[in-house]
C-alpha cells in the first residue's frame, strides 16, 4: 500500500524541517511536497495534489483560513487538518468554515499527528482534546457567542450544553431527571441531525453553528 502523501504548509523552516523527517521516518506518510505561505500553496497545486495537508493558520500574506478556502473552492476534495497553537481558538470555526477536517497542536506528539492524517485520508475528521477543552472553556468564559437554531429541539440544545461541558450520559440523565436511555436517543439524533460521527464531532459542529450557551 502506497503512503499517504503529505504537504506541510506553514512559514517557519525549521517546524516544516522538523515535521517533515518525523514524518518520513513513519511508512505510512510521505510528505512530497511543502509550502512556506498560502499564496505558494496554491501555485503547487497546479501540479501536485497531496492526499493530507498540514496547514498552519497564521502565516503572512495569506493566512491559513483565506488558503484552506480558496483551495477548496478550486479542489474540493482537498484534505486539511489545521496546524494550531494555544490562543487561536477564535479561528477555529472560520477554519471549519473554510473546510478543514482537524485541528491538531503544533507540540503534538508524533503519534497524533499520525493519527489525525489516517483519520482524515479515511475519511474521518480529527479534533485534538486539548484543543476541544480548551474551546469549551473559552465558551463557559463568555469569548464565543452563542445562539439557537431552529433545526433542533430545546431539549436537544440542552443536553448539547451538557455534552459540550463533558458530562455523561448518565451524568446527564441525573441532572435534567430523566432516564439515561432518553438521554442515548436524543444523543443519537443529534447525531444524526448534525451528520456528527462522534462527539468531538458534535462539540465542532455546536461552536460552528453557535447552538450552545453556558
Amino acid at each position: 500500500m502506497s503512503p499517504i502523501s503529505v504537504c506541510i504548509v506553514d512559514d517557519h523552516t525549521l517546524f516544516r524541517n522538523g515535521l517533515r523527517l518525523l514524518l518520513n521516518a513513519s511508512s505510512e506518510v510521505q510528505v512530497i511536497a511543502e509550502a512556506e505561505n498560502g499564496r505558494e500553496y496554491l501555485r503547487m497545486l497546479e501540479k501536485t495534489i497531496p492526499d493530507v495537508t498540514l496547514m498552519d493558520i497564521e502565516m503572512p500574506g495569506m493566512n491559513g483560513i483565506e488558503t484552506a478556502a480558496q483551495a477548496i473552492k478550486l479542489i474540493p476534495h482537498l484534505r486539511i487538518i489545521t496546524l494550531s497553537m494555544y490562543g487561536e481558538e477564535e479561528y477555529y470555526v472560520k477554519m471549519i468554515d473554510a473546510g478543514a477536517k482537524g485541528f491538531i497542536l503544533k507540540n503534538s506528539d508524533i503519534s497524533e499527528v499520525l493519527a489525525a492524517i489516517r483519520a482524515v485520508y479515511e475519511g474521518g475528521t480529527y479534533f485534538s482534546q486539548d484543543l476541544l477543552l480548551n474551546v469549551v472553556k473559552n465558551i463557559r468564559s463568555g469569548k464565543l457567542p452563542a445562539t439557537s437554531d431552529t433545526h433542533l429541539s430545546e431539549r436537544e440544545i440542552e443536553i448539547l450544553q451538557k455534552i459540550c461541558q463533558g458530562y455523561s450520559n448518565q451524568e446527564i440523565a441525573d441532572q435534567l431527571n430523566i432516564s439515561k436511555r432518553t438521554v442515548d436517543k436524543h444523543r443519537s439524533n443529534l447525531l444524526e441531525k448534525t451528520g456528527s460521527k462522534n462527539t468531538a464531532n458534535l462539540v465542532i459542529y455546536a461552536l460552528k453553528h453557535k447552538l450552545v450557551e453556558f
